[in-house]
C-alpha cells in the first residue's frame, strides 16, 4: 500500500504519492498560504485528496521546519509558517483527510529518506547535514531516528563552533549555521563583492548585473571555477569539517555523514574541504575505523520520501 509525503515550505508545499520502495509515483506542488492556519489545512487537505484519488493510501507524513511536541501532535513554532503557533496539526489534518497522519521535522524526514533509500542505505548509524537556508540535522543510531527527550534532538546547526562569533538566527552566537549555511555563504559573497577586493571582480560583475548578488549567480561563479567563490565554499567546508570532527563524530560515532541540501549541489568543491578538515582534526586518527563523508542521493524530494516512509512505518 502506498503512502503520501507532504513537505511544507514558506512559499510552497509539495506532495508525493510514494511506494514502499521509496519511489515517487506522482508529485504536486501548491502555494503555501502561510498567514492563515485554516487555509493551510485546506491546502494540505486538497493536496492529499488529489494525490490519493483512486489509490489505497496507508498514511500521510507531513514534514515541516520547526519545533514540535515529542509526541508529534503539536507544532509549537515554525519559522516558515507565521500562522502556526501551538497548532494541533496532526489532529487537524487527520480530521480533514480521515487518514492517519505522522508529523516530523523536515531535516529528520530528509535524513530518514537517505538512510532508507539513498546514500545511507545499508548503514546502521549515520548523521545527515542539510546545508540550505540553514543547517538541518538528522541522527540515526542503530536504525532508529533519534528525536530526544523533548522531541527536538538533531538540531546540529546550532552546535556552537565559535563561542561569541557570528550572530545566529536562533539568538546565540557562533553556531555552525551562522558559518556553514547557504545564507551565511551568500552573505559572505555579497560582502566580498562589495569590498572592492580585486580577487572578487567576477562576483562584483555578477552583482552589478542585477543589483544584488543572488544564490544562482554565486553558484554560477563556483561552476566557472572563480577563485573568490571557490575560496568561500572552501571556507564553509572547512568549518563544517571542523564541526564534524570535533563535535558530531566524538558525540555520536556514526559510520557515515551524508551532506545534503541545496549547497551540496556544488559536489566535491564542498566535500573536499569538509573531508580535508575532518581528517586533520579527527581524534585518534589512524586508530579508529574510517568514517565516510558523502553527498546525499536526493535533493528536493528527500523530505517527501522520508515523511511518506515514516508514516507508513507508523501504521505497519
Amino acid at each position: 500500500m502506498h503512502s503520501i509525503g507532504i513537505d511544507i515550505g514558506g512559499t510552497k508545499m509539495a506532495g508525493a504519492l510514494v511506494d514502499d520502495a521509496g519511489n515517487i509515483l506522482s508529485e504536486l506542488k501548491v502555494p503555501s498560504p502561510i498567514d492563515d492556519s485554516d487555509q493551510m489545512i485546506e491546502a494540505i487537505g486538497s493536496l492529499i485528496s488529489a494525490l490519493g484519488e483512486g489509490q489505497q493510501v496507508a498514511a500521510v507524513g507531513v514534514a515541516a521546519a520547526g519545533f514540535m511536541s515529542a509526541d508529534r501532535e503539536i507544532m509549537y513554532h515554525s519559522p516558515n509558517i507565521a500562522a502556526w503557533r501551538n497548532e494541533p496539526l496532526k489532529k487537524r489534518i487527520e480530521t480533514k483527510t480521515k487518514l492517519p497522519v505522522l508529523l516530523e521535522n523536515d531535516a529528520n524526514a530528509a535524513g530518514w529518506a537517505e538512510f532508507r533509500f539513498g546514500a545511507g542505505a545499508g548503514s546502521n548509524s549515520m548523521i545527515m547535514l542539510t546545508i540550505g537556508t540553514g543547517v538541518g540535522g538528522a541522527i540515526i543510531s542503530d536504525g532508529i531516528l533519534l528525536k530526544g527527550g523533548f522531541g527536538i534532538g538533531g538540531e546540529l546547526g546550532h552546535a556552537v563552533l565559535n563561542p561569541g562569533g557570528k550572530q545566529c538566527g536562533c539568538g546565540q552566537r557562533g553556531c555552525v549555521e551562522s558559518y556553514c549555511s547557504g545564507t551565511a555563504l551568500l552573505k559572505a559573497a555579497r560582502e566580498l563583492a562589495s569590498s572592492g577586493d580585486a580577487k572578487a571582480a567576477r562576483l562584483k560583475e555578477l552583482m552589478l548585473a542585477t543589483g544584488e548578488l543572488s544564490g544562482e549567480q554565486l553558484y554560477q561563479a563556483i561552476s566557472e571555477d572563480d577563485s573568490a567563490a571557490n575560496e568561500l565554499i572552501s571556507e564553509l567546508g572547512q568549518n563544517l569539517g571542523t564541526a564534524i570532527a570535533s563535535i558530531y563524530v566524538p558525540l555520536l560515532d556514526p559510520e557515515l555523514v551524508v551532506i545534503g541540501g541545496g549547497v551540496s549541489a556544488v559536489g566535491d568543491r564542498l566535500l573536499a574541504p569538509i573531508r580535508s578538515s575532518f581528517e586533520r582534526l579527527i581524534p585518534a586518527k589512524g586508530y579508529r575505523p574510517e568514517l565516510k563523508i558523502i553527498k546525499a542521493k536526493f535533493l528536493n524530494q528527500a523530505g517527501l520520501i522520508g515523511a511518506a516512509d515514516l508514516a507508513r512505518h507508523s501504521v505497519s
